[in-house]
């Protein structure tokens, strides 16, 4: 067993100021920094988990703009990290984990049982993962699958539990269904991408940047449209013809707006709309015509432990990895990955390197 140190290093949410974030215009900012923390010694059934890498997520960009719920000063930032346990119960001594980025639903597959939180930022649940050294509950780590790195397991939680939930639990994803999957390029929308080709569905995506589309295609899906040309839902009918494909039976979104008006005629008797997060627009309008169709509208937020667990099963049985576009090396570089997220320009998931190893390696 390792020795537990007395500190660890962590990425702290500071007070509110300003920041130019590149287009000229300062907006209100939180500030963060690395300090030093007192380590908590770990009780019974706890384990601690010696960071290698922590990912970042649209969440903790919106926290520092002061967009999310909860905020508060002085807490550290992250839901994501990866590690290994070096004190705890003598089965997971040494084991490679994740960090499950969530607490207060276990199973239900209708919501949380309990006092929902997700990890980093707020007053609940009160740690973050953007740190050297983490002290959680046993069931608060899962093993990770052996075919990840630890840049990926870094990435994995909270997009895996998201997508499954989307694509699994409210869409029914199964073989032979035709899916569309809006604004590819993020790390939910591309794991959902991935476990719905794994599943045996004919997926289309939508994106602004056709390089974003030629990798989507890269990873399985069939093509995709530029959702910034008002002809989208025309030129994704014509590629689902050219495809065999004969209308959707799931769209799988995250950006809000009327989804179903535009694609009311592609949409199958049945079809589900999956709305994981209204990113661009504040609502999505439903009309007779859809309920008519027997279209459903379905609201989808991160998931259970029990649906993260499912997904990572799935993961390791299909060998399936987050994709993931930068990595940082180092506490002191987290600043770059809050520039990146808000660039919008990348395709995958932000990881930061927290423990020095070279890139790539397993931990």
């Amino acid at each position: 067993m390792t020795q537990v140190p007395a500190s660890t290093k962590a990425l702290v949410l500071g007070e509110k100021n300003t920041k130019d974030l590149g287009d000229g215009k300062p907006i209100p900012y939180y500030d963060a920094a690395v300090e030093e923390r007192e380590l908590q010694k770990p009780g019974e059934g706890e384990v601690v988990v010696k960071v290698a890498t922590a990912g970042f997520n649209h969440r903790e960009l919106w926290i520092r703009k002061g967009q999310y719920p909860g905020i508060k000063v002085g807490s550290v930032l992250g839901a994501d990290a990866a590690g290994t346990v070096i004190a705890g119960p003598s089965d997971l001594i040494d084991k490679r984990v994740f960090v499950v980025p969530m607490v207060g639903w276990e199973s239900s597959p209708r919501a949380p049982e309990k006092q929902f939180g997700i990890v980093g930022g707020t007053s609940f649940p009160p740690f973050g993962t953007l740190a050297e050294y983490l002290v959680l509950h046993r069931d608060s780590v899962i093993p990770v699958p052996e075919h990840m790195t630890d840049e990926e397991a870094g990435a994995w939680a909270l997009g895996a539990v998201t997508a499954w939930r989307a694509v699994v639990t409210k869409a029914q994803i199964e073989k032979g269904h035709n899916v569309l999957i809006t604004g590819i390029g993020g790390g939910v929308a591309l794991i959902a991408l991935l476990f719905c080709v794994a599943r045996g569905a004919t997926v289309f995506v939508s994106s602004s940047s056709p390089e974003t589309i030629a990798q989507a295609v890269k990873l399985g899906a069939k093509g995709g449209v530029n959702y910034r040309d008002e002809s989208w839902p025309k030129d994704l009918g014509a590629l689902m013809k050219e495809h065999g494909a004969n209308g959707l039976d799931a769209i799988i979104d995250s950006a809000g707006g009327d989804l179903p008006g535009k694609t009311g005629r592609l949409l199958n008797n049945g079809a589900k709309i999956v709305c994981y997060g209204m990113t661009a627009h504040p609502s999505i309008p439903f009309a007779m015509t859809h309920i008519l169709k027997n279209v459903e509208l379905l609201g989808s937020t991160m998931g259970s432990v029990a649906e993260l667990r499912a997904a990572t099963e799935f993961a390791a049985e299909h060998k399936i990895r987050p994709i993931v576009s930068s990595v940082l090396e180092g506490l002191d570089s987290a600043e770059k990955g809050f520039e990146l997220l808000a660039s919008g320009k990348e395709f995958g998931k932000i990881v930061v390197r927290v423990d020095g190893k070279s890139s790539g390696s397993k931990l």
